[in-house]
């Protein structure tokens, strides 16, 4: 292991990025559990049902996963009803994805209860502040020069 200056380390933020995402995920999850599903099953759903008729390929560089991991998680959500597969209009070698209505149902079920936690804490900022955290998100994107992928998806 390398010699890393601790000083240098915001420990704050990471800790508070940390719970952020914990208490985030927490309401979906929770909703997920009661159907057999996971935070896999959230993000493809979710992907699915931001942009319909994405192509399979699509989602695996979104998500940044292998088609094994997709695989497993895609099967469970066709077999349950709530995404479609269908062949491309011009190209029938293309997997186009779509939600179903129940897909749809469920998309919005998981993101409500996210949408209303970001509300919550935009609520006492002001415009330019708010443009702040967007362009702190938007800047933190990005897998880090040199890391690579990891091979499975880690929930």
């Amino acid at each position: 292991m390398p010699a890393v200056d601790e000083g240098k380390i915001d420990f704050e933020t990471i800790e508070l990025f940390f719970f952020a995402y914990r208490d985030f995920i927490s309401d979906p999850d929770a909703i997920l559990a009661k159907i057999g599903m996971g935070r896999a099953h959230h993000r493809v759903v979710y992907f699915v049902c931001r942009h319909p008729g994405m192509m399979v390929t699509d989602l695996l560089d979104t998500l940044q996963i292998t088609k094994q991991s997709l695989a497993r998680v895609l099967k469970q959500l066709i077999d349950s009803g709530y995404v479609r597969q269908m062949a491309g209009a011009k190209d029938r070698r293309q997997r186009r994805l779509y939600p179903t209505l129940a897909g749809r149902e469920l998309a919005l079920a998981l993101s409500e209860p996210q949408s209303d936690r970001i509300s919550r804490a935009m609520q006492e900022l002001t415009q330019d502040q708010r443009d702040g955290v967007i362009a702190f998100l938007r800047a933190m994107r990005g897998r880090a020069e040199g890391l690579e992928a990891p091979e499975n998806e880690v929930d």
